[in-house]
């Protein structure tokens, strides 16, 4: 069981200031992220053991994200270990085209997220706590631990309802590129709202 979370003294309840070292969030748990391949004599191996490539502290220290894996094209090339140097050294944007990404975002107590919607198909499930998730027609649902979506390119929002919001929580995703969708002819489009600014500047999206 996760121990209570210990927010610094004279950071505000809940919205901000709780995430202060980066991963984990105070009170989850540490991630072990295990990459195997193969050795020259075609067995597989573990060939690294780590909490992914990529930790960043996202909104005014809010939340953070876990990048445990990305690619950049499918069908994945793994040959000479290239997808793994590619993953490694390039923080993904929101979702590659033709690539997907394995995003873990661990919530401080309360956080609700803007509105957003990504052109992609998104396989959430929640690893730690309790989440409400929304829609833009207003429908929305509670999932909880071991709960699993799959957002088909909807508008939505986030919020971390764990402990009646005094308790941080933890989602992964995996994001995987789509066609364009199309609604009575039209192109739906994909945006970020204040999320824009954490994911500026990092490839196409």
């Amino acid at each position: 069981m996760a121990t209570p979370p210990t927010v610094p003294e004279g950071a505000p309840t809940g919205a901000e200031g709780f995430i202060t070292d980066g991963f984990p969030a105070a009170g989850l748990t540490r991630t072990q992220r295990h990459i195997t391949g193969h050795n020259s004599e075609g067995k597989s191996v573990f060939l690294t053991t780590d909490c992914g490539s990529h930790h960043r502290v996202m909104g005014v220290q809010q939340a953070v994200a876990n990048i445990l894996y990305s690619t950049q094209q499918t069908p994945i090339d793994i040959n000479g270990d290239v997808d793994i140097k590619a993953a490694q050294e390039n923080e993904p944007p929101l979702h590659y085209k033709n690539g997907s990404v394995v995003r873990m975002i661990d919530f401080g107590p309360g956080i609700e997220s803007p509105m957003h919607r990504a052109v992609s198909v998104d396989y959430g499930v929640v690893i730690e706590g309790v989440f409400e998730l929304t829609l833009d027609s207003g429908e929305s649902r509670i999932m909880r631990q071991g709960d699993f979506c799959v957002n088909r390119a909807g508008s939505h929002k986030w919020k971390n309802l764990t402990g009646n919001g005094t308790l941080p929580g933890r989602m992964l995703w995996v994001l995987l590129d789509c066609q364009d969708v199309l609604v009575n002819g039209k192109k739906l489009e994909g945006f970020l709202g204040a999320l824009e600014k954490e994911y500026k500047d990092r490839g196409e999206h």
